[in-house]
C-alpha cells in the first residue's frame, strides 16, 4: 500500500469513527434530556454559573442535538470543512474540561455517554485523547472544501436537525425514546433490592495524624502500623473514601414513607396485584389538564379495584392527600431524585404489579391512556 492510499484509509477510518462516536453520543443523551439537564446543572454549580441553570433543559437539548447532528453530517460528508472546525473545536474544549475533571473530579463523571455507558473521568479524558487527533486529521484533510454549503447540502441539514433535536423535543414532552435507567418497564424492584449487593463501595479509611517533633501532618492507611507509635505521632483524624461509590441512584434506593414516617416499601412492592403510583414531585406544579388526566385514570384505577397512592417529594404535612376533583389520593414520600431517576417527568404515572414496573407514562402522553386490566 502506498503512503496516498495509507493516507486516505488513516483519514476514512478516523471520519468514520469520529462520526459514530458523536452520533451515538448524541443520540444517548438526546433521548434523555432530564438526565442530560441535570448533569448541565452539575458543571453549572462547579464554575459558579447556576443562574444559567433555569436554560438547563435548553442546553441538553441544544448540546446533545448538535452533537448528534454534527455526527452525522460527517458521516454522510455533509460540509465536511466547517463540520470538521466545529468538531475539532468542540473535542479541543471538552478534552481540557475532562482532564480538570479527572484531576480535581468536581463532578463524578462527565455523563458523555449519558446513562448508557458509565465511565470514569480519566477513561473519558483517555477517549477523547484518542478522538482528538481524528478530528484534527479530519479538519486539515478538509481544508481545501468549499465552506458554505450548497442547496442540497441545506435539505440534508434541515433532515439532521429535525431528526436530532426532534428526537430531544420529544423524550422532553414525554419520556424517552430508549430508557437506560434503571428503573425500565419489566423491572422486578423486589428481586434487584433482594439481589446480593455486588457493586458495594469499597471505602478506603486514611488516618491523619501529626509528628509531635516536626508538627507536620502525615497520612497513613488505617492497616499501616507506622501510625501506632503513640512517642512519635499525635492523631488527628480519619478521612473515609469511597472507592467506587455509585455515581446515580439505583434500584436499591427505592424507598416509600408514610405520612407516620414509616417505611412502607416492602408493603409496597409484597402486594400482587397492582398499584397505580402517581408521581407529582410538586403537587403545586400539576396543571388542570393533567389533573382531569390524572382523575380520569384514578376513577378506572378504584373502580377496577387497583390500589392508588401519590408520591411526592414535598412535605406530606402541607400535602397529605393529592385532591383530584372527587378523587381524593393518599400521599407518600420519595425522594426527589428517586423519583426523577424512576420517571423522567415532573407528573405521570408509573404503574406496578407484584413489585414489577409494568408501564410509565408523562401526564402529557395521558390524553387516552387506559389501565392494563
Amino acid at each position: 500500500m502506498n503512503k496516498h492510499k495509507l493516507y486516505r484509509a488513516m483519514v476514512e477510518v478516523s471520519r468514520v469513527l469520529l462520526a459514530l462516536t458523536f452520533v451515538f453520543s448524541g443520540f444517548v443523551k438526546v433521548v434523555d434530556p432530564w438526565g442530560t439537564a441535570i448533569k448541565i446543572e452539575e458543571y453549572l454549580a462547579v464554575f459558579g454559573m447556576e443562574w444559567l441553570s433555569g436554560c438547563s433543559f435548553f442546553l441538553a437539548i441544544w448540546l446533545t442535538g448538535a452533537e448528534m447532528m454534527l455526527g452525522l453530517m460527517v458521516l454522510f460528508r455533509v460540509r465536511l470543512r466547517i463540520t470538521s472546525i466545529l468538531i475539532f473545536a468542540a473535542m479541543t474544549f471538552f478534552t481540557f474540561l475532562t482532564l480538570y475533571s479527572a484531576i480535581w473530579s468536581p463532578v463524578e463523571d462527565c455523563g458523555c455517554f449519558g446513562d448508557a455507558i458509565r465511565m470514569t473521568n480519566w477513561e473519558t479524558f483517555i477517549k477523547n485523547v484518542i478522538l482528538w487527533p481524528m478530528a484534527f486529521i479530519v479538519m486539515w484533510d478538509s481544508r481545501r472544501k468549499p465552506m458554505m454549503p450548497t442547496w442540497s447540502d441545506l435539505w440534508h441539514i434541515l433532515a439532521f436537525g429535525a431528526i436530532s433535536f426532534g428526537i430531544g423535543f420529544y423524550s422532553f414532552r414525554h419520556l424517552p425514546l430508549i430508557d437506560f435507567l434503571p428503573y425500565k418497564k419489566g423491572t422486578d424492584i423486589a428481586a434487584v433490592m433482594n439481589a446480593p449487593f455486588d457493586d458495594a463501595p469499597q471505602v478506603q479509611s486514611v488516618v491523619i495524624v501529626r509528628n509531635l517533633e516536626t508538627g507536620k501532618r502525615h497520612e497513613f492507611d488505617i492497616e499501616d502500623p507506622t501510625w501506632y507509635d503513640e512517642s512519635r505521632w499525635e492523631f488527628v483524624d480519619i478521612r473515609n473514601t469511597a472507592v467506587n461509590a455509585r455515581i446515580q441512584p439505583t434500584v436499591r434506593d427505592f424507598a416509600v414513607i408514610d405520612a407516620e414516617g414509616m417505611l412502607v416499601t416492602d408493603e409496597i412492592l409484597e402486594y400482587s396485584g397492582t398499584t397505580l403510583m402517581i408521581f407529582a414531585t410538586d403537587p403545586a406544579d400539576i396543571t388542570p389538564r393533567c389533573a382531569r388526566r390524572l382523575e380520569r385514570v384514578v376513577r378506572q384505577a378504584v373502580a377496577s379495584g387497583h390500589r392508588v397512592m401519590h408520591l411526592t417529594a414535598a412535605s406530606l404535612s402541607t400535602h397529605p392527600e393529592l385532591v383530584l376533583g372527587s378523587q381524593r389520593v393518599p400521599s407518600f414520600n420519595m425522594d426527589a431524585k428517586t423519583m426523577i431517576t424512576m420517571l423522567r417527568a415532573r407528573t405521570g404515572v408509573v404503574v406496578l404489579r407484584g413489585g414489577v414496573i409494568e408501564d410509565k407514562k408523562n401526564c402529557r402522553s395521558m390524553s387516552n391512556y387506559k389501565l392494563y386490566e
